[in-house]
């Protein structure tokens, strides 16, 4: 009596658990953002809504421009939820927010030893966007040579991790958002015009 009562609680215990990640699951979905959410009735909002799905259908690299406040990232979330990427990360950075320091270690992932600190082997962002979608928000803001970098993955589709002197393939949909003039930075030389 006592051993079927313990498998009957076992098993319990487990459709209760299955049923509780599916929930989450179903949460979590619930709570993405989609295509109604830009979809207005405007004609720019329609307009806007016809480029991102667009865009979505495309693996193409997509450079976002608007003013700090107008749906950049939430742009970019709707065209990898609508995209053959949707199933792959969503991986999210501010390029602004990192230093200029740290920048090529936080994007690329660094060796162990690379640099005082590098304790172990670390994968970049670009690594773990790998067959998903990776948002570089403010990439004005990244500096010269991390520029560089960025045009060789863009390019070749491989990283190189700071402190390591083989590349990694990395299959990345690259989403650059900024509120700068792109423009006025390549004629400043701030910006590269290639990437």
């Amino acid at each position: 009596f006592y051993l079927k009562n313990a498998d009957l609680m076992r098993r319990l215990r487990n459709e209760a658990q299955s049923l509780g990640r599916r929930l989450e699951r179903l949460e979590s979905d619930a709570k993405q953002p989609d295509i109604s959410m830009i979809r207005g009735r405007s004609p720019l909002m329609r307009h806007l809504a016809r480029q991102v799905e667009g865009a979505a259908a495309t693996d193409a690299t997509v450079l976002l421009l608007g003013e700090s406040g107008t749906g950049k990232s939430l742009v970019s979330r709707i065209l990898h939820r609508l995209s053959g990427r949707r199933h792959g990360s969503f991986v999210e950075v501010n390029c602004g927010a990192v230093p200029d320091s740290l920048i090529e270690s936080e994007l690329f992932g660094h060796a162990r030893g690379a640099f005082t600190g590098a304790e172990r082997d670390r994968p970049g962002l670009f690594e773990e966007a790998n067959q998903g979608t990776l948002l570089l928000d403010e990439v004005a803001e990244l500096p010269m040579e991390s520029q560089v970098k960025l045009l060789t993955v863009l390019e070749q589709r491989r990283v190189r991790r700071v402190g390591e002197n083989k590349d990694r393939p990395v299959d990345v949909r690259v989403i650059a958002a900024t509120n700068a003039d792109i423009a006025s930075a390549v004629r400043r030389g701030d910006f590269r015009e290639d990437v």
